[in-house]
């Protein structure tokens, strides 16, 4: 990245303090700290109460409420241990994950996270957790007992106890962390106990905050959700409910869960580099413009989540070592980051090690303008009406530069858009898949795909039998040994990721295809269908965008942003 410049205009200024609603959850965007940006998930229970320490003593008086332990905090930290081993996780008897005792050393007698809570709560903050979908393999594998939390004992219908195997779904692991989890049957009566036993057990440790993981976005599970969100709504305490990560996700697919949940990621992961940071202009602007913003949500309200602030003291994606660099973001990128996510009022959660909190990103998480917008303003959205000096572009005539093109995405299948696929033969033993668009009352071709039956073998066809019958591969017509998939086979940062990709043809579900009568094309593995759509996206010209607000007093505020790598004036 190369040089680059901000400008702020805001017409008004207000006090830190925060006031919070207490009889809704997230009546503002939530607010607090999470381990995976310093720590991945290597994080010991003396380093989280230490950053828990530090953000009730620095933090809590501007609004930072939560602090919570990211995955796998139940994976023995030893030699062969990493983000997607198997074999290495402590789970107890009913195949429910416990947090490793050698890094969280009051877990020891069946306490789980139980005296961390009561810790964190003594200092005034709120505890949360990340989990994942599902039921781990390990669990699987080991096929332990479904616990029946009404009786205490393993859960029995139909005349015989049930295990896990009975309730796994080995052909939906989770598409980043393969060997990790899988979906559960949540049409099974044991499905829906297991989930109960977990999010019942995560009551009782004190928990307040859960961040599910592989559950959104191309790893959809709407499912697992839904009886998710009937279960939190059934505790005896409030727990808010947050959605990770955010792959490919529309606000068409958003409408779908935002009343089930409290927070749910629209983007992959975020990391500390300018493309990042960049990638989330548009995604951002599509939510607020669909009003998704504070929209209804499980108890109260929900909101779109840009991801965790890269900021400060931090490690490496997917790393087993834990803080040890400086955000590679400049001050003025760090700025910018901070100023989009208040303007598009997400959650804020600060990722960066608060044992190295140095002032400058201090200053930036406590600025007063920005949290106040980020918790009081209304109407967030992005301002197209701006020009710059450094136009050199086709423009049209309001100054906005054009861009057009065919994009091919995922979205809900209640979604009109995704009505427009139909079958044609080619040949005797040839099919296309193909996508037509409405123009001028015809209809004209724009994209097909090869068809053809998955190959498996007559095990494997015994094994998948009705779940993969009348489903295709879709192989790309200049590369026929590349399938469709709708899912990527690891967690992708936003730069990386690319809508509708092609990989070598397996035998994962992820590139099983449905075609329906009514012209939507259904993936097996998320259950969301594939649409093309004609873009004709307009920018402000040399990447230079503004957003608007309007203050809880009628005060108006403006942020410009200059996306480019040379100064502009704007």
């Amino acid at each position: 990245m190369g040089a680059f410049s901000l400008s702020w205009l805001f017409l008004t200024l207000f006090s830190t303090l925060l006031l919070r609603s207490l009889g809704e959850h997230a009546s503002l965007p939530p607010r607090g700290w999470n381990s995976y940006d310093s720590f991945c998930w290597t994080i010991s229970e003396e380093e989280f109460l230490q950053n828990a320490e530090l953000v009730a003593k620095h933090l809590h008086a501007h609004g930072y409420e939560y602090v919570v332990v990211d995955y796998l905090w139940y994976r023995r930290k030893v030699d062969g241990a990493y983000v997607d081993s198997l074999g290495f996780d402590v789970i107890d008897e009913w195949g429910r994950m416990i947090p490793d005792p050698g890094r969280w050393p009051s877990s020891r007698g069946g306490k789980g996270f139980a005296e961390v809570a009561e810790k964190v709560h003594k200092i005034g903050l709120k505890f949360g957790i990340h989990v994942m979908r599902g039921i781990s393999t390990q669990a699987y594998n080991a096929n332990t007992p479904i616990l029946d939390i009404t009786t205490g004992k393993a859960y029995e219908e139909s005349g015989r106890k049930w295990y896990a195997k009975d309730i796994g779904i080995k052909e939906r692991a989770c598409a980043w962390m393969q060997h990790g989890f899988m979906s559960v049957n949540t049409k099974l009566g044991a499905g829906r106990a297991f989930l109960r036993s977990l999010y019942q057990q995560y009551a009782n440790w004190g928990v307040d905050f859960v961040k599910h993981d592989c559950v959104f976005g191309e790893d959809l599970d709407i499912d697992e959700i839904s009886y998710v969100s009937k279960v939190l709504t059934g505790l005896n305490r409030p727990i808010l409910y947050s959605l990770s990560p955010g792959t490919s996700v529309t606000p068409a697919m958003a409408r779908d869960v935002s009343g089930l949940v409290n927070m749910y990621r629209i983007t992959g992961d975020d990391w500390d580099t300018w493309e990042d940071v960049a990638a989330h202009f548009d995604i951002s602007r599509d939510f607020s413009a669909a009003n998704m913003i504070g929209a209804k949500g499980l108890l109260g309200k929900s909101w779109p989540d840009l991801d965790m602030l890269p900021l400060g003291w931090l490690t490496d994606p997917g790393s087993n070592e834990g803080p040890h660099r400086k955000c590679k973001l400049s001050l003025d990128e760090q700025k910018a980051q901070m100023t989009l996510w208040a303007m598009a009022k997400s959650p804020l959660m600060f990722g960066g090690d608060m044992r190295r909190l140095d002032d400058s990103t201090y200053s930036l998480l406590t600025n007063p303008t920005l949290l106040e917008i980020n918790s009081f303003s209304s109407n967030n959205r992005e301002f197209p009406y701006i020009s710059s000096s450094q136009c050199r572009r086709v423009k049209d005539p309001k100054g906005h530069i054009i861009s057009e093109g065919l994009t091919l995405g995922l979205t809900s299948c209640k979604d009109v858009e995704a009505r427009g696929w139909s079958a044609r033969a080619i040949s005797d033993d040839l099919e296309q898949v193909c996508w037509k668009e409405k123009s001028s009352n015809r209809h004209k071709e724009q994209f097909c795909l090869h068809k053809r039956t998955p190959l498996l073998s007559s095990e494997e066809g015994m094994t998948y039998k009705g779940h993969y019958d009348s489903k295709v591969h879709l192989l790309n017509t200049k590369m026929m040994e590349a399938c469709l998939g709708a899912s990527p086979n690891r967690k992708l940062p936003s730069r990386e990721f690319e809508r509708g990709s092609f990989s070598p043809c397996r035998r994962d579900a992820n590139q099983m295809w449905e075609l329906n009568h009514n012209g939507t094309l259904k993936n097996s593995y998320s259950g969301l269908c594939a649409s093309m759509m004609t873009v004709k996206a307009k920018s402000a010209p040399n990447g230079v965008r503004a957003w608007i607000a309007t203050g809880r007093k009628g005060e108006i505020y403006v942020a410009f942003f200059n996306l480019d790598s040379v100064k502009a004036e704007i």
